[in-house]
């Protein structure tokens, strides 16, 4: 049975500030940053965005875990993957099924960069955005080789940006 406590909203953000958020990376547990609002927002804006023009044609999951190896789970901020969502009803997505990862960074900038992109590369995972808060760039890392991503672009708020995977579909990503 669950036991029920009462609390303002100040009184659960004291009480809760800084439980932690883990991740399983390389077989060790990282505890992860409190999440701003800025990165909500954004990841609530590029979640709208990747729903609608690709509905029908790849699953959105939004800080859900991905079985990346035997000993490594992280948690990306969005995930496109292959449909249909019926595939993800009994377990966990895979490197298999990814077609882009996005991860929104601001105070986990270098964190994302030096530890989260080469797991994903190593993973083969095929793309991966990184939406660059602090100066307001989305770097797209592709072609994954030799645990690190052969092709990055920078994109600045004016320009628009496809998935490798869905070369037809274009998005303002600022």
């Amino acid at each position: 049975m669950a036991t029920r406590y009462r609390f303002r909203v100040e009184e659960f953000e004291r009480a809760f500030q800084g439980v932690p958020h883990v991740e399983l990376l390389r077989g060790e547990v990282y505890q992860m940053g409190p999440i701003g609002p800025k990165h909500v927002h954004k990841v609530a804006q590029l979640d709208a965005r990747l729903q609608e023009v690709l509905r029908g044609k790849a699953v959105i999951l939004v800080q859900s875990p991905l079985r990346l190896s035997e000993d490594s789970e992280p948690e990306p901020d969005l995930m496109v993957l292959k449909p249909p969502l019926e595939r993800y009803a009994d377990r966990l997505p895979t490197p298999e099924d990814v077609l882009l990862l996005v991860e929104v960074a601001d105070t986990s900038l270098e964190f994302d960069r030096e530890v989260k992109l080469p797991l994903y590369a190593e993973a083969g995972i095929p793309e991966v955005w990184l939406v660059n808060l602090k100066e307001n760039l989305l770097e797209a890392h592709r072609d994954p080789r030799g645990g690190r991503y052969r092709e990055i672009r920078l994109l600045s708020p004016e320009e628009e940006v496809s998935p490798s995977a869905f070369p037809e579909v274009r998005l303002p990503w600022a």
